[in-house]
């Protein structure tokens, strides 16, 4: 495995019908965002995750985990918990979690700025959340 600072993460924000996933590199402290994920229920297809996994090869995976605004734990923390240990289960690969409050508000934002509402869909939203994920949780570690 590469060195901390050199290595490729997946992020992930999760959500029960849609989520968002990105690409970080830890060299650069910057995340690009991919297709989100259908889900139902929170299970995506698992083929499809899969094909990222192969794809990119993550060193390590980071799970947003949605909370309060105080901080308290929802019943979409506890799935989202369990589809970070089911990454790790399958993967074999270390995941993370990183508070996502915000993420969402910060996304619509940013993509507003590039287009206006235009580029407001929920599954470029989800997956530019996915990027702010990597950069909080970059933040916190580098």
């Amino acid at each position: 495995m590469p060195k901390m600072g050199q290595r490729t993460v997946l992020s992930f924000d999760f959500g029960t019908k849609s989520i968002g996933v990105a690409v970080g590199q830890e060299i650069t402290g910057t995340a690009s965002p991919l297709n989100a994920l259908r889900a139902l229920d929170g299970i995506p297809d698992w083929n499809v995750v899969a094909t990222l996994f192969a794809e990119w090869a993550p060193h390590l995976v980071v799970v947003g985990l949605p909370l309060n605004m105080d901080g308290s734990h929802q019943d979409v923390t506890f799935a989202a918990k369990k589809f970070a240990n089911r990454l790790n289960a399958k993967y074999r690969v270390r995941v993370e979690t990183c508070d996502e409050r915000f993420t969402t508000v910060d996304a619509k934002a940013r993509l507003f700025e590039l287009g206006g509402y235009k580029k407001l869909d929920k599954q470029k939203v989800d997956s530019v959340s996915a990027c702010l994920i990597f950069e909080s949780w970059y933040e916190k570690n580098a």
